[in-house]
């Protein structure tokens, strides 16, 4: 209970963020929450928010992102004023790319301006050229509200690593309880310069596969989806997700499927 009083929001803007399946999470991995959980692709850590592990590894195949963490574990604040405008986004998003073009990409400027960028751009999308350049638009809020401060967030943080890895070359323990929540099986994958196609798909699939230890997959319920996980011993349960974001902005409600595997283990 004292958990769920002192919830907190995800950072990040996340197109196809995860907080709606908490409720179905959160039963599932209680049985299980002395083990560390896992996210290979922890994206805009909605699931690790909601379920509040005491020890995690959390890893995603974008740099940015994982930056951006590594400082709220630091202590990041942003004392640059945050504003809602086209012409302040558009500075701040050829500044940002400069730093990264110039080898600061891990710094605190950098992780301050993402924060930012993310914030303001189009739909939370987090999109990348074949340059590694963001390259997504201004965005069409109203309203935004900016974080300066992330010390909210800095104690649970300590308790987990973050990592910038392919998902193979995680060091995962038998005991690990795995939460995937991968790129969905649509044709806009390019959240990073490295494209997510069908043999990443199947990738996944295969290693999650060989884990001794409880897997839980999410991705979009596409028929090749459903046969692959089904291939391979998975249990599938069907979810019905308030909405998906695609590459055009479009709010279409959408199947999810979880994927299960060594619950009972």
């Amino acid at each position: 209970m004292a958990e769920a009083a002192c919830a907190l929001r995800p950072p990040l803007k996340w197109a196809g963020g995860k907080r709606w399946q908490i409720p179905v999470l959160r039963p599932i991995w209680e049985r299980h929450a002395a083990r560390r959980l896992v996210e290979p692709f922890c994206g805009g850590m909605a699931v690790t928010l909601g379920l509040r592990p005491a020890s995690a590894l959390l890893n995603d195949i974008n740099p940015h992102v994982i930056n951006f963490y590594r400082w709220i574990q630091r202590g990041l604040v942003i004392s640059d004023e945050m504003a809602n405008s086209r012409t302040s986004y558009y500075a701040r998003r050829s500044r940002f790319n400069s730093l990264l073009a110039s080898g600061r990409a891990e710094t605190a400027e950098a992780a301050g301006l993402f924060y930012y960028l993310n914030r303001t751009g189009y739909n939370g999308l987090c999109r990348f050229n074949r340059r590694g350049h963001m390259n997504v638009p201004f965005g069409r809020y109203q309203r935004i509200s900016y974080t300066t401060d992330f010390s909210a967030y800095r104690a649970p943080f300590a308790r987990w690593e973050f990592t910038n890895l392919d998902f193979e070359k995680l060091e995962v323990d038998d005991r690990d309880f795995i939460c995937a929540d991968p790129p969905y099986d649509v044709e806009f994958t390019q959240y990073s310069p490295q494209r997510f196609d069908w043999c990443e798909q199947e990738r996944v699939a295969l290693w999650l596969s060989r884990h001794r230890g409880p897997v839980v997959l999410s991705n979009q319920a596409t028929p090749r989806i459903v046969r692959l996980y089904e291939s391979l011993g998975f249990d599938l349960r069907p979810l019905d997700a308030p909405r998906r974001i695609s590459c055009n902005g479009d709010r279409s409600s959408t199947v999810e499927v979880l994927a299960l595997r060594n619950l009972d283990r």
